[in-house]
């Protein structure tokens, strides 16, 4: 099938018609069945359209995490058990091709110079990218998958957060507290964050930050998106995410979506929150909400030498709510606590419980071991002004 190459730039039924020739061909001189006919036919337009042996993956629902250890070692994530796949990429080169393809398509670049990239599929999954010398065993490729928006109600059903701190959390949104979200790797702060947009009114003007593009808001028309750049081969051009925050207070947003942060971007998402942009949302890596407040302290030092009384007092002062997430023992995603930061007092910033994940018995032993418990209310809110100034009722 070699004569296919170089056919990238053609039409899908121009490759189609390809395809169809070369198979027929092919089967001229040799026995081929028609189920055969058929899987060939859709393997050889995945490898040129699709990402070949894994569009299979990326097809399948139940699939949330694919990962390529190279070229013949790929695990999956289903259900939030990983086991490995039988299949495999031909060669390096096959795997590299596809690398390639999924980079040129957000114009992004990887190479051996920029080993290490992020990009996203036309779905909106995200897909992260080591190449060799970095990776030792092979191009490693791990796409986390987001099939369909998740709503609130959704996460009600999967038991991620009671109906009753949904609710409490669709309010406070709609009154435009700041709400910041915190969570291990995996614990779905992306996608809880992608709930609580929902409840964003759709009056309001929306602009997103994210370093790769993977909010799906479609309860807002009035939504401008933004995605940060690398640099390009010579080292320039690059543009950051604290660019774009700063960018995005000209473009007269109601609120401001940071996707997340990471490093010295924080301290223009904490002014940002400062500078009446009330209701705005992001999310970062913290194992509790006390942890998530002492790393933004460290990224926003990272931006600039401030005293850190000054730092503490803006944090205070820019968020009122902190949603912790995590992942229990049987993979379930769950909200774990709900704080308000209530102020800030003798150098630290004092927290308010709201609600605290109560586990209760494993209903099942061994690997399917099934962790209950609920989300019980511990306190109520002490600030309640943008309830009021908005006309909300708890």
């Amino acid at each position: 099938m070699t004569v296919l190459e170089g056919q990238n730039h053609t039409s899908d039924e121009e490759l189609y018609e390809l395809i169809d020739e070369r198979i027929l061909e092919y089967g001229q001189a040799r026995y081929l069945p028609l189920k055969e006919r058929v899987d060939l036919r859709s393997s050889l337009f995945d490898s040129f359209r699709r990402l070949g042996v894994l569009q299979e993956l990326v097809d399948d629902r139940e699939v949330t995490e694919i990962m390529v250890n190279g070229p013949d070692h790929i695990f999956v994530e289903r259900k939030g058990r990983v086991e490995v796949w039988s299949k495999g990429f031909e060669s390096t080169e096959q795997l590299e091709d596809m690398i390639q393809q999924i980079v040129s398509r957000v114009n992004r670049t990887v190479n051996v110079s920029r080993p290490v990239a992020d990009a996203r599929l036309p779905d909106g999954s995200r897909v992260h990218i080591v190449l060799p010398p970095i990776a030792l065993d092979g191009p490693a490729v791990t796409i986390r998958k987001f099939p369909e928006p998740i709503t609130m109600e959704k996460l009600i059903r999967f038991g991620s957060v009671s109906e009753e701190a949904a609710v409490f959390l669709k309010k406070l949104v709609t009154a435009g507290y700041n709400i910041f979200i915190s969570g291990g790797t995996n614990s779905g702060k992306s996608t809880f964050l992608n709930a609580l947009t929902a409840c964003i009114p759709a009056e309001e003007r929306l602009v997103t930050v994210e370093d790769s593009a993977e909010l799906q808001i479609r309860a807002v028309p009035n939504l401008v998106r933004l995605e940060a750049r690398g640099p390009n081969a010579e080292g320039e051009g690059a543009v950051t995410i604290a660019d774009l925050i700063r960018a995005a207070l000209r473009m007269n947003p109601d609120r401001i979506i940071v996707g997340e942060v990471r490093g010295k971007e924080a301290l223009d998402m904490v002014m940002a929150m400062n500078t009446g942009h009330d209701g705005s949302l992001s999310t970062g890596h913290g194992n509790s909400p006390k942890d998530m407040l002492s790393r933004l302290e460290t990224m926003m030092l990272m931006g600039a030498e401030l005293p850190l009384p000054a730092i503490r007092s803006q944090l205070a002062s820019a968020l009122d709510i902190l949603v912790h997430l995590g992942r229990l023992r049987d993979r379930s995603r769950r909200v774990l606590s709900i704080v308000e930061v209530d102020c800030y007092e003798e150098g630290e910033i004092r927290l308010h419980s709201l609600y605290e994940f109560e586990e209760k018995t494993e209903e099942r032993k061994g690997p399917d071991a099934v962790v209950s418990g609920c989300l019980k209310k511990t306190g109520a809110l002490k600030h309640t002004e943008k309830l009021r100034a908005a006309g909300v009722v708890l």
